[in-house]
């Protein structure tokens, strides 16, 4: 039977020769917003290891919205040149290279998560020491432990659009092809959409139209400087703890298909430091959001979320859950998590997707028959 995740997938101009991505997954190593060796490394070897998609972290679009001074930005033209080598890099290796913009709002100006993720008090600005101003769509703190952010005014708000506008055609001009904003975990985005950040009473806050005007006015901004031809991702979360429910998700998706989103990349929770999601995190928890979004608005979504093993994935894309799978962690565990997963499904030539410097001595390696193994994600859940 032939493999579904391992089959291409066009979306507008863009095809991706499987179905396997890297989620961004914020780094903290940025030198005041710059890209260093360190993410020159670590998204080329995603690259070489078989992914066909490469998503670089959440890169913020304004300095105040960096989630830690160690958040990579977009905000200003000297970030494309060094962003080039990374893209040049992941396409020389095969993989379609995307980034995710974000502005954090309340939830900026925070420690690293190995300083413990904690509120900074003071601090200076990532941009060039300024002040570190938090501002959100309303003057409610993300938690006591937070400080009370300033409420945006209307100016603020197409300030903030802008930024987004013009960051998304700083990716173009860095070579990336895939772009996704950042609309889950209690960001900015996800803010404005949800009634318990967004206490406005104008034309971006109050009924669910009115707090969806942000995100749409967003992406339309970004579709003004990301050209058609290319794929537009929003990563929502598809539930969260405050109130947000699957069916808010689905109605917001319908929505902003009509203005240019591609795929929705769906996650959970982060309104609040309560548990991200009613169900305990296990083997692909998440993927009933896909499919449901997938479903009740007709769009392309990407799973994420423990998906650990080959046949999982698999299954997800040949059941319709989603179109598209990301993993996170375990692609951190295994770089060449692409290149193990077509062996187990028995693809016929594995090693075709990967650069020959690689795929000649894999090919031997499997030649000896040393090392392969077959083993389901179904006994893992079994303890077997």
């Amino acid at each position: 039977m032939e493999s579904k995740l391992f089959s291409p997938l066009q979306i507008r101009g863009v095809t991706l020769k499987n179905r396997i991505v890297l989620s961004p997954m914020l780094q903290y190593c940025a030198d005041n917003g710059h890209v260093n060796d360190w993410h020159l490394m670590h998204y080329g070897k995603f690259a070489a290891g078989g992914a066909g998609l490469v998503f670089v972290e959440s890169t913020k679009v304004d300095p105040r919205g960096c989630s830690t001074p160690r958040d990579l930005g977009l905000w200003k033209d000297e970030f494309v040149a060094p962003l080039k080598r990374i893209t040049d890099l992941i396409k020389r290796n095969g993989a379609v290279a995307g980034i995710q913009l974000g502005h954090s709002g309340r939830k900026a100006r925070r420690s690293v998560p190995w300083e413990g993720r904690v509120p900074m008090a003071n601090c200076p600005g990532v941009d060039h020491g300024e002040e570190w101003e938090l501002i959100a769509p309303s003057a409610v703190a993300f938690s006591e432990r937070y400080a009370v952010p300033r409420a945006m005014t209307h100016d603020d708000i197409q300030e903030a659009m802008a930024n987004w506008g013009q960051a998304a055609r700083r990716a173009h001009e860095a070579g990336f092809d895939v772009l996704e904003l950042h609309g889950a975990h209690g960001y900015l985005i996800h803010q404005f959409l949800s009634p318990v950040a967004n206490q406005r009473t104008d034309e971006y806050g109050g009924t669910p139209e009115k707090r969806m005007r942000f995100a749409i006015e967003v992406v339309r901004e970004v579709r003004k400087f990301w050209p058609d031809e290319k794929p537009l991702f929003l990563r929502a979360s598809a539930v969260d703890e405050a109130g947000w429910s699957i069916e808010d998700s689905v109605a917001v998706a319908r929505v902003l298909k009509t203005h240019g989103i591609d795929v929705i990349d769906c996650s959970a929770g982060g309104m609040s430091e309560a548990n991200a999601s009613e169900i305990t995190p296990n083997y692909g928890y998440q993927v009933d959001y896909a499919r449901r979004i997938k479903a009740g608005a007709d769009i392309k979504t990407m799973a994420v979320g423990m998906i650990i093993h080959a046949d999982q994935a698999e299954e997800i894309i040949r059941s319709d859950g989603a179109d598209l799978a990301a993993l996170g962690r375990e692609f951190l565990h295994n770089p060449n998590w692409p290149i193990d997963a077509a062996q187990k499904l028995g693809i016929e030539a594995p090693f075709k997707g990967v650069s020959r410097a690689y795929g000649y001595w894999l090919e031997k390696r499997a030649a000896n028959k040393i090392g392969i193994v077959s083993s389901t994600w179904q006994r893992g859940i079994n303890g077997g």
